[in-house]
């Protein structure tokens, strides 16, 4: 049976920010992978116009910085670039089309074995570790709920996951469900091909610029969050004005306290604000059910749609194949304790990337991981 000292679930952001913290220390792992490329959901299943939201240096991995020559927001093929020369400059190398299918704690060995599916061969692996790293990501498992009448719709039904460009819908009616920040920039790229494009908002939302996010960022090393949430709303206000007329409201809490409680972002907004108030993109209140081509809503008014495009989140997995922790993982494999000791769990089982705090999160978990590892070896 293969051995390492840790063994890394997923090679991500998460799990090459991991295993390049165990390099700088000399710290023997392996990693496994059940795509076939690193980073499969930026190279693969992203949407073409997808820029970082944040500032790039909130969004570096640990021990290698972005060029300097890179705009503030680099887009998604740079950010892909990084993470590829990340990974050269670490010698990672993950061992791809590898699927878990358990991971359990052996006592009598104490160590971690994790069996897999080669998907190349279709045959069972086992490897074995002292420790075990749960890095597979918040985003593992495209989500699309359980919708009255959805197997009736004639039209085109996608996951913002296989979404790339509005090219093919130009001139078609389609229906974004979602209003976190890829349901809003898809809206906004199907309006700007050409598409007749409306999107269900359901619940509350902060609006903020970029710039506003950036200023909040920097103000919460210095300031507690409430201040700097009370902050971020009158600004929003004073931007963007009064968004109920709209069909926009904004939440109780601020953009921070739930960002931190709850894992809820702020909607960035890149130019879809603009479309909405002039009635290029139509905002629907919740969708109820689907009959043929027509989408009812709440209040009862339906609208006839060619597509549908899901932009619903993620669900996580972890728990279909994790054994025996019933202290750091619950059943959406999120971490049980909260911030920051949400990435330790027993018998040397770890998370990152889990916490909800965006890839700046990845990289301290990583960091607390490694050093964590390294005290123990």
């Amino acid at each position: 049976m293969p051995e390492a000292a840790v063994i890394i679930v997923g090679a991500g952001p998460s799990g090459l920010a991991m295993a390049g913290c165990l390099c700088q220390l000399s710290i023997p792992y392996l990693i496994l992978e059940r795509e076939d490329c690193c980073a499969s959901l930026w190279k693969k299943k992203a949407y073409d116009r997808l820029h970082l939201h944040l500032a790039k240096q909130y969004c570096t991995l640990p021990h290698m910085e972005m060029p300097a020559d890179w705009p503030k927001y680099p887009s998604r093929q740079q950010f892909v670039q990084y993470l590829d020369d990340y990974a050269d400059h670490f010698n990672i190398r993950p061992m791809y089309r590898r699927l878990v299918e358990s991971g359990s704690f052996d006592e009598s060995r104490g160590k971690w074995n994790v069996v897999v599916r080669n998907g190349e061969s279709g045959e069972l692996e086992e490897y074995s570790g002292r420790f075990l790293v749960v890095a597979s990501g918040e985003t593992s498992d495209a989500f699309v709920p359980d919708i009255d009448g959805l197997s009736t719709f004639i039209g085109k039904v996608i996951h913002s996951t296989q979404y790339k460009n509005g090219k093919e819908f130009a001139d078609m009616k389609v229906l974004v469900v979602g209003s976190g920040n890829s349901g809003m920039e898809i809206a906004l790229d199907l309006s700007n091909c050409g598409a007749k494009t409306s999107i269900v908002v359901r619940s509350p939302l902060h609006m903020l610029s970029r710039e506003m996010v950036n200023l909040g960022l920097a103000l919460l090393k210095y300031i507690p969050y409430n201040m700097v949430d009370s902050l971020m709303v009158i600004l929003s206000k004073l931007v963007y004005g009064d968004l109920n007329k709209y069909g926009i409201t904004r939440p109780e809490g601020g953009p921070f306290f739930l960002k931190v409680k709850y894992g809820k972002y702020p909607v960035v907004n890149t130019g879809t604000l603009d479309k909405i108030k002039s009635g290029e993109i139509q905002v629907l209140p919740k969708l109820i059910g689907i009959r043929g081509d027509e989408v009812v809503f709440e209040g009862g008014k339906s609208h006839p749609f060619d597509a549908i495009v899901f932009a619903t989140g993620f669900k996580r997995s972890t728990s279909k194949w994790l054994k025996g922790d019933d202290y750091l993982l619950n059943e959406d494999g999120l971490p049980k304790p909260s911030f920051p000791n949400h990435w330790k769990g027993k018998n040397g089982l770890y998370c990152a990337g889990l916490a909800r705090k965006g890839l700046y999160g990845s990289a301290l978990d990583a960091q607390n991981i490694a050093n964590d590892i390294k005290t123990q070896l």
